[in-house]
């Protein structure tokens, strides 16, 4: 007999903290890490209010995409203003907000990308990407780092190494992993100890060709690996794995999710290594805290795909909401100048983590770009914890404090915290998330 449905109160009064949990364990199926012990009420700018009031910083700028921060003017408005006219359309439709967009975004990259699909998360865009270029290509092997994440979708996933691959069965055929091109960890070394990355990345590609059934397709990376432990390739590895990939006929797909549209300091962080990928998507930041991705690519491999009938029809395509959102976000960043802002913050940014690690012999290294940083944490010897338990203390003791903070544990590697705060955060705002680090880690590693 099925069980009795009940029904819900139908009075508004909030439920308490104790029965909020309670039906959180209850009905809510955990997907990931532990769930965060706190109530997020609301949030505006750099921080998050909880609901028994207390204020915390927000050093992640939510999932890594809040890079104006949370509820910011211009946003909110666009949203009551796009929501009351045109919010959703069948996905066959078009609206000015998603041309605009595409056009927009055109204008902010190197030719040849000029054509444009919007979608809503970073998964979904790789997946549209991977498909693409296997499509195009006639192959379908996927060339990724070890330590990358894409996404949950299935091409996505499939590409993914970083976390996910256990338990799920097999993975798409044709996927292959390429060491990460590490400084703080090399592998390949030259005489003086440091990184030989020519030398890791030919060794990886003979291991590629070893491998292969002759169907590569497309090189799927980030510039910045993220969730790998803010692990940023030598200047001159992306002109060298272009390279690689012309060599072999493959396309060459840039997934910058989380480094994209300034957060780096320059509008894409592939302008560094003046590389252009022959696909580009984008996710996270594009939409500001909102779902909005793209893949962005040149009108040679578009037509190539059309007239083999490429198919990504989807519910959210094209959806004009979240398009006028992304046309806000570029305001946003061309009027304030957040990308010079990146570079000043970060600079700060940068110093005040230098100065901690001249404190604390815990952390090993710090690196990254931009207002994306990344913080490692090493064995302690002085007391024999681990990175891993000494992380955890540090991330428990920072929200005590006022803080929230990520962090990446990975075997073979120590903690590393991934600091994202918004580009629209204050110098005073970054002070004090510092402080906060500083004592947090002072206080960890004492006990």
């Amino acid at each position: 007999m099925a069980a009795a449905i009940t029904t819900p109160p139908s009075d508004n009064t909030p439920p308490s903290d104790d029965s909020f949990w309670s039906d959180a364990d209850r009905h809510l199926v955990r997907y990931g890490a532990e769930f965060t012990r706190e109530i997020i009420d609301r949030a505006a700018g750099s921080f998050l209010y909880t609901a028994d009031g207390r204020k915390i910083l927000d050093f992640t700028s939510g999932q890594m995409s809040a890079i104006l921060g949370h509820s910011h003017p211009a946003i909110v408005a666009t949203v009551q203003r796009q929501v009351a006219t045109l919010d959703h359309l069948y996905s066959g439709m078009l609206s000015r907000p998603v041309v605009d967009l595409a056009r927009r975004l055109a204008g902010t990259l190197p030719a040849p990308l000029e054509k444009a699909l919007l979608l809503t998360t970073g998964a979904e865009s790789n997946e549209a990407a991977i498909r693409l270029a296997k499509l195009v290509t006639g192959k379908h092997e996927i060339v990724s780092f070890a330590r990358s994440w894409h996404g949950m979708t299935q091409a996505a996933a499939s590409a993914t190494y970083s976390a996910g691959r256990k338990g799920y069965g097999p993975a798409a055929p044709g996927n292959f992993a390429i060491p990460v091109p590490n400084a703080y960890r090399p592998d390949f070394t030259t005489a003086d100890g440091s990184l030989d990355w020519r030398r890791q990345l030919d060794f990886s590609f003979d291991l590629i060709d070893a491998q292969s059934t002759g169907s590569l397709a497309a090189c799927l990376v980030e510039p910045i690996l993220s969730s790998g432990g803010v692990v940023e390739p030598p200047a001159g590895y992306f002109a060298a794995l272009r390279d690689k990939c012309r060599e072999r006929g493959m396309l060459l797909i840039l997934d910058e999710a989380q480094t994209g549209l300034c957060r780096t300091g320059t509008w894409y962080a592939f302008e560094r290594d003046g590389v252009v990928p022959d696909i580009l998507t984008l996710s996270k930041t594009l939409g500001a805290g909102l779902p909005l991705a793209a893949v962005i690519t040149s009108a040679e491999i578009e037509q190539e795909a059309y007239e083999r009938g490429f198919l990504f029809f989807t519910t959210h395509v094209a959806d004009p909401l979240v398009a006028a959102v992304g046309n806000t976000v570029l305001d946003v960043l061309t009027d304030d100048k957040l990308d010079e802002s990146a570079r000043s913050l970060g600079e700060f940014l940068r110093r005040g983590l230098t100065e901690i690690a001249g404190r604390h012999a815990v952390v090993g290294d710090i690196r990254g770009r931009g207002l994306l940083a990344g913080l490692e944490l090493v064995e302690d010897g002085g007391t024999g914890r681990s990175p891993d338990e000494l992380g955890a203390r540090v991330t428990r003791r920072c929200l005590e404090l006022g803080l929230h903070m990520n962090i990446v544990q990975l075997p073979g590697m120590g903690g590393v915290f991934r600091i994202a705060p918004p580009l629209t955060a204050t110098e005073d705002e970054l002070s004090l998330g510092l402080e906060i680090l500083d004592q947090a880690i002072g206080e960890a590693g004492a006990h």
